[in-house]
């Protein structure tokens, strides 16, 4: 059996809902599990099949069934690499529970060729790095491109995506989708109303005020049971009051970090704005719940990624118009100008190295990264992709053509943090505690000792393998 970091094998025990009995404090960690940290070995090659994967064995993929759903692996990048090599099987599957579903495959040493590992039961990906469970990806960057043999894969694709997913200089994640975060509304309801997207923080608590007095609407929401989307947004305001370090310094688990004034502001000023303008019962209500509740005119605003327009699309009126504006000004003294946004390259996609046949992963990716590949899955699921120039030609629709102007408009001004990838734990501390900060029940000095105190304990456990930008 492959051994799992401690870590990993407690995390994924707690989404299982299963009982371990009690391990030493002590516990050695897995470290690389005894396992090679290198690329899987490539078999024959041929222009055919640069990366050298074997056609006679499977290829296992698993899709996480999210905002994006699995068509777009079916219809479009399955339907790419099974045109060009008919005779390779693939097994297709989708699950919402990742984790829960694989995890029990890693242990066992039979983990699948390739898997999205995306969702709110995603893997960690820093154990999987520590235990050697996760193929480097350095000879699919290296490869011919799908489109053109004359240039590698990695001249075709923001180069942001293989710095994102690499640790320690080594590339094991691809981030796929280029995801924008902002803030969400109907244009066609804000038109009719004669409300303006706000650019300073005066002017989006007045908005908020009118939309509250006007008694239509809630002003605000957010998934309350996925409190991510909500401490997402505290962060990107922090980074725009601070400076790009700010979330640098959460990311590195610099002493003190989370207590940074920048942090504390933004914080202060979501906790303000859940006291005053959530939608009723925002705590008790999941991602699709509020959503929903946005398509029918029930809140006016509310914090999300970029696939918001494609996770809603069975339920949005044909008219909404959805659009996204970024995060106003809080002072005239921001480090950073009006316009700055989260936004990288993510979706994250693995192959695990101790699969039956990781070069068929890897060849999958590289049909993913084709023009075809990158182009139709923007039409379908309403997204930005790493690929360049994948978008020529196409049709967008108006949340992702607003989202692509957001993110024009931004230039260099775009922040992000790695620490829920790195250090899941984390992740999941400061989504419980900024729960409890919006809903009244910690403070915001609360907050930043909680969020603090869990960044110090990884910080100091041994067994925890570190990662810096």
């Amino acid at each position: 059996m492959t051994q799992l970091s401690r870590r990993e094998l407690l995390r994924s025990a707690v989404l299982a809902g299963i009982a371990l009995p009690a391990l030493s404090a002590c516990a050695t960690p897995a470290g690389n599990g005894g396992a090679s940290q290198s690329a899987p070995a490539a078999g024959a090659t041929s222009a055919a099949n640069p990366l050298g994967f074997t056609e006679g064995k499977p290829l296992e993929i698993w899709i996480f069934d999210g905002g994006f759903g699995d068509a777009y692996a079916k219809d479009v990048h399955e339907a790419l690499i099974k045109a060009k090599h008919p005779k390779l099987e693939i097994k297709h599957n989708a699950t919402k529970e990742i984790a829960k579903t694989l995890q029990p495959r890693f242990a066992g040493g039979n983990p699948p060729e390739f898997i999205n590992n995306s969702g709110a039961d995603a893997m960690d990906f820093g154990a999987l790095v520590q235990d050697g469970q996760l193929a480097d990806l350095t000879p699919l960057f290296d490869a011919p491109s799908w489109d053109d043999p004359a240039v590698k894969v990695r001249d075709t694709i923001d180069p942001v995506a293989i710095e994102l997913g690499s640790y320690d200089g080594t590339p094991y994640v691809l981030n796929y989708a280029t995801t924008v975060w902002g803030i969400w509304y109907s244009k066609k309801l804000f038109d009719a109303e004669g409300w303006q997207p706000p650019k300073t923080w005066d002017e989006f608590l007045k908005l908020c005020e009118t939309i509250k007095k006007a008694g239509k609407m809630a002003p605000f929401t957010y998934a309350g049971k996925h409190p991510f989307y909500i401490y997402e947004t505290i962060l990107t305001l922090a980074a725009k009051i601070g400076g790009k370090d700010v979330l640098k310094n959460i990311d590195n688990l610099e002493d003190g970090a989370w207590k940074a004034e920048p942090v504390k502001q933004a914080a202060t000023a979501f906790a303000e704005l859940g006291a005053k303008y959530l939608l009723q019962g925002t705590a008790g209500l999941d991602h699709i719940q509020t959503q929903t509740a946005h398509n029918k005119g029930q809140v006016a605003m509310l914090p999300c990624g970029s696939w918001l327009e494609n996770e809603q699309k069975d339920t949005t009126p044909a008219d909404f118009d959805y659009a996204m504006f970024p995060l106003p000004d809080f002072t005239s003294s921001d480090a950073l100008p009006y316009g700055t946004v989260h936004a990288r390259p993510g979706e994250e996609y693995v192959v695990p190295s101790k699969s039956g046949n990781p070069r068929a992963g890897m060849e999958y990716m590289r049909a993913m990264l084709s023009k075809e590949g990158a182009g139709k899955f923007m039409e379908l699921v309403s997204t930005l992709t790493i690929v360049k120039g994948a978008g020529e030609g196409r049709t967008l629709k108006p949340g992702l053509k607003s989202s692509s102007d957001v993110l024009t408009a931004a230039g260099d001004n775009t922040v992000w943090f790695l620490f829920r990838k790195w250090y899941v734990e984390m992740h999941d501390e400061v989504a419980a505690a900024t729960g409890q900060l919006m809903s009244g029940k910690l403070t915001v000095d609360q907050w930043t000792d909680r969020v603090q105190k869990k960044a110090d304990s990884i910080k100091n456990d041994s067994s925890v393998k570190k990662f810096s930008r």
